[in-house]
């Protein structure tokens, strides 16, 4: 019996696009002989929907297009995730469709409410397991977060289950793929059984989903393992529980492959699905502007981007020099507009209010805000979008000026601590030189002032990056952090600049979640706080 499982990647929100490739994948399976097809969790929708879960009209809309879907394939079996309304209730069910019917439901049991999901806000949990026969299988149904605890496989067991398929729509995160194996091999262990594990694929907002989704046969052993953030459609052959044929495991990236590759198709999804004309971005000469020029052709191709020099009389010479090298390197267009006339004109203009007051950052921010009126104007008159090139070291300590190098739509390496830009660069540079060397080489500067270096405002990259992590993705305290070794200055330098700064990160652009903990949705702390009178006196 052949099943087809598709890593789809869809639109949130588009339910008749959404189906009417959903139909399409249908067709292409049956020409191979499939008997039934298998779409990832919410799959009608795109997951997460959000508050569109609310709308009367959205939910109509899913009915009918499961009625399409129904209908449209009636020698398959299409089992499809989708928002269930019933009950005066709401729930994250995958349905089971066949000839115009529904054969089988099953609603998610586990309703994950962390991190970036808030599932009980819109879903009630369901209650009992699903198994349906296909062929000479009887197959039960999970939805992602039911697999991370034994109760529902053990259950669908007790069911008389001899395959169990798991739709999910989880978001991509550093090292999380093999997490997820190796929970799924545990759940294999404990029941049995072979699973199907299938992943929605695509970037959605903040998120991106990377797919690797696999099959693991009752021996505990990945049988098949789809390519990670690509769209596809595989095969897997079942017969009486056992995995007679799949498609070969594709190979397991890297770390740093997989970070790159989830940037890359966030930007990707983020430009496309929004409809923008390409992209602009403000090319410095320095590591991050260069790592995210870099992500943003592989993205979209050359001939979307465009780069702009914006030169100050504290930019260096080599800085220019690379930042050409570089786009002449990846064939972008690229032109020079030197600051200094605006920089000049806003001086004269403010005088009179600054009289008597000395030079301080304001005139820096000056510089910067100067850079974000010239990028805006020339996304907007073109029809594209500004990317920011902030990392998720600067946006933790406000190293960065509101309306100037913040300014955009969208910011790739927002979640990407300075340490890890610098190793994707150099990752990026082993499949083909594109970034100057001097680029990875040169001490950090925002040129802002002479002879400026970042470490003049900041602690040590590799220092600052630890304390953030701990502070930050571990919710460590602030002992905690000195007894891992940091100095009490740092520390308490390093966390008080990301408590005062959470009213800038609450007006930075999304940007693609890699690590545990992403500011935005997934990291909520009050603007207005006295928290850190209380985190100053834990010695």
């Amino acid at each position: 019996m052949k099943i087809a499982i598709v890593q789809f990647n869809p639109v949130v929100g588009d339910l008749t696009g959404n189906a009417d490739r959903i139909i399409a994948f249908c067709h292409r399976a049956m020409r191979k002989g499939a008997v039934a097809i298998v779409f990832p969790e919410l799959a009608i929708t795109g997951y997460p929907p959000e508050d569109l879960l609310f709308r009367d009209d959205f939910i109509t809309g899913v009915e009918k297009e499961l009625e399409r879907i129904s209908s449209a394939s009636p020698l398959l079996t299409v089992i499809v995730g989708y928002p269930e309304r019933a009950d005066g209730a709401l729930f994250n069910s995958v349905g089971v469709l066949r000839a115009g019917e529904l054969v089988a439901n099953y609603r998610k049991q586990r309703l994950p409410n962390y991190g970036v999901f808030d599932e009980k806000r819109y879903f009630q949990a369901g209650t009992q397991v699903s198994t349906f026969p296909l062929g000479a299988e009887t197959v039960g149904l999970t939805i992602c977060e039911d697999i991370w605890t034994e109760n529902v496989c053990q259950q669908l067991k007790q069911a008389g289950a001899t395959l169990i398929i798991n739709l999910n729509a989880s978001p991509f995160e550093i090292n999380k793929a093999s997490k997820r194996e190796r929970t799924v091999q545990t759940r294999v262990s404990e029941i049995g059984l072979p699973i199907i594990y299938l992943n929605q694929v695509g970037g959605q907002d903040e998120l991106v989903f990377d797919g690797n989704s696999f099959v693991i046969s009752a021996h505990g052993c990945i049988v098949q393992r789809m390519s990670a953030f690509v769209e596809q459609m595989s095969y897997v052959e079942v017969e009486l529980g056992n995995i007679l044929k799949s498609d070969s495991p594709a190979t397991a990236m890297s770390t740093l492959e997989s970070i790159y590759q989830a940037l890359v198709l966030g930007v990707r999804d983020y430009v496309s699905k929004n409809g923008f004309n390409g992209v602009v971005l403000g090319l410095s000469g320095g590591i991050d502007s260069a790592l995210v020029l870099a992500v943003a052709v592989d993205a979209l191709g050359s001939e979307c981007i465009e780069v702009v020099l914006m030169p100050s009389k504290y930019t260096a010479d080599m800085s220019n020099e690379d930042a050409i090298k570089q786009a002449q390197a990846l064939g972008v267009k690229h032109q020079t507009i030197p600051i200094e006339p605006a920089v000049t004109a806003f001086s004269a203009m403010l005088a009179p209010a600054f009289e008597g007051l000395d030079a301080d950052v304001t005139e820096e921010n000056i510089q910067a805000r100067s850079r974000g009126v010239l990028l805006m104007a020339i996304a907007n008159k073109k029809r594209k979008i500004l990317l920011t090139t902030g990392n998720k070291s600067e946006m933790a300590v406000g190293y960065a000026t509101l309306y100037g190098d913040m300014s955009g739509g969208f910011a790739p390496i927002k979640d990407v601590p300075k340490m890890l830009v610098y190793a994707l660069a150099k990752y990026r540079n082993e499949i083909s030189p594109v970034i100057p060397e001097r680029v990875i080489t040169r001490a950090p500067s925002a040129e802002l002032a002479l002879d400026q270096k970042d470490e003049d405002s900041l602690p040590p990259y590799p220092v600052l990056d630890d304390i953030l992590q701990r502070y930050i993705e571990l919710d460590q305290s602030k002992r905690e952090i000195l007894e891992a070794g940091h100095k009490a200055a740092e520390v308490d330098r390093v966390l008080k600049l990301v408590e005062q700064n959470e009213y800038k990160r609450r007006q930075a652009p999304p940007g693609v979640k890699i690590t545990s903990r992403a500011f935005g949705r997934e990291r909520r702390f009050p603007m207005t706080s006295g928290f850190s009178k209380t985190l100053f006196k834990d010695k």
